[in-house]
């Protein structure tokens, strides 16, 4: 099979589904030239604003495996600098420029149309305060006619909300999403916080976010035929994967590349191609939304069955441990592998299954609850172009869950 990663946004087309979101790596043309070249389909430049920033120090910190937290805020140059040289000089290089303004009503106004004069080719806007949003869609969309994105919160009261208002302003596609906190670090060898931020306060990046920002962006795909650039926790080419079947239609990232090396984009991209011919589908655009159909109007509450494949158990007990029941276990003699199970003490919690690294112990699932929507459309389906419609509640197919 022939996979073609080219990615049509807005009518753009990107080499790659990937963007490189607002972030340390497109502090200036520079990065962005490098981010583009090493594989992303579009770079978002840093946030331009009326002032640059002045960051605290230290303002970014590693916390955890692929995840940082950071005070670091906005461009620390300026925005005249962004528009008379750094983006002319990436749109120069070929670069599809993304150019991200904030935080207020009054700065889309003083910069819109300057990015727009500049070359951007599309503009995002962020905004920290969830009121603000929808004017600052307003004024961008009076100012010009490239495409305008809102960039949308997980820490906002109701995003989903926020992001039909958005769109019924005018905004062509959302961003789901930006950093979660404030959250807090400290250092126990000093009693001190990791940032020298206020209170050393900072914001959540990187895998431990992505089950929070796949919720959302799967509800408002669910909800809009508009495209939707899903963006927090993408690492590898699985997650990269799991956003498109949440509805993205293009997937940002940018912890990522920082802990990685903006190099990393050019393998990912390798290892998204060939995780698309794994799973049967021959581009991005295939991906869009396939899992949409399968969330479930209700609760599962027909049991599974597990299934066990003893020629690929590498006998690690992980499924034994993990049992907060002690339901489980596994005899290994005379060449063969026992597994056995309590069904009495057992909850089909289904934890077991989850941490098994071959998929040797997998779930077999039954029939579909009552009332739910005939099986998912065929691969490769996708929303087709048009405006905003009713949340779809009759979401659910047939069941065979093998858990990753």
């Amino acid at each position: 099979m022939n996979v073609d990663l080219k990615t049509d946004l807005f009518g753009i087309i990107l080499k790659s589904p990937l963007i490189l979101g607002s972030g340390p790596l497109s502090y200036n043309a520079e990065g962005m030239i490098s981010g583009y070249k090493a594989g992303a389909g579009a770079v978002v430049t840093k946030t331009i604003r009326n002032r640059a920033a002045i960051n605290p120090y230290p303002h970014m910190a590693i916390s955890g495996r692929n995840t940082m937290i950071n005070a670091e805020k906005w461009s620390d140059i300026s925005a005249e600098m962004w528009v008379e040289q750094e983006i002319p000089k990436a749109k120069e290089a070929g670069v599809v420029v993304i150019a991200s303004i904030g935080h207020t009503p009054g700065e889309v106004m003083n910069w819109a149309a300057a990015v727009d004069r500049a070359g951007a080719d599309m503009i995002e806007l962020v905004s920290y305060r969830q009121e603000m949003i929808v004017d600052m869609i307003r004024i961008a969309r009076e100012l010009t006619a490239k495409p305008v994105i809102a960039k949308l919160s997980p820490n906002w009261h109701d995003p989903v909300t926020t992001a039909q208002a958005a769109l019924d302003q005018g905004a062509d596609g959302v961003t789901a999403m930006d950093s979660v906190g404030p959250v807090l670090r400290i250092d126990i060898r000093s009693g001190r916080p990791l940032l020298g931020s206020e209170k050393g306060h900072g914001w959540l990046t990187g895998s431990a976010i992505k089950p929070i920002i796949l919720r959302y962006v799967a509800e408002i795909a669910d909800q809009t035929d508009k495209p939707v650039i899903g963006i927090g926790g993408v690492v590898t080419a699985e997650d990269v994967v799991e956003m498109l079947m949440a509805g993205a239609a293009a997937v940002g990232l940018c912890t990522a590349a920082i802990l990685k090396g903006v190099a990393y984009l050019t393998r990912l991209n390798r290892e998204i191609k060939k995780l698309l011919v794994e799973l049967k589908y021959e581009s991005p655009a295939a991906v869009c939304g396939a899992a949409l159909p399968n969330l479930y109007k209700q609760e599962v509450l027909d049991r599974f069955t597990f299934s066990f494949n003893e020629k690929i158990c590498t006998e690690c007990m992980a499924c034994v441990k993990v049992c907060p029941y002690q339901a489980r276990s596994l005899s290994v003699g005379g060449g063969e592998k026992k597994m056995e199970l309590d069904e009495k003490l057992c909850r089909y919690c289904g934890l077991c299954a989850s941490v098994c690294p071959t998929d040797a112990l997998s779930l077999e699932g039954t029939s579909p609850p009552a009332g739910t929507a005939p099986p998912s459309p065929p691969a490769g389906t996708t929303h087709s172009p048009g405006t905003l419609r009713p949340h779809r509640n009759n979401i659910n197919g047939g069941i065979k869950r093998n858990v990753q």
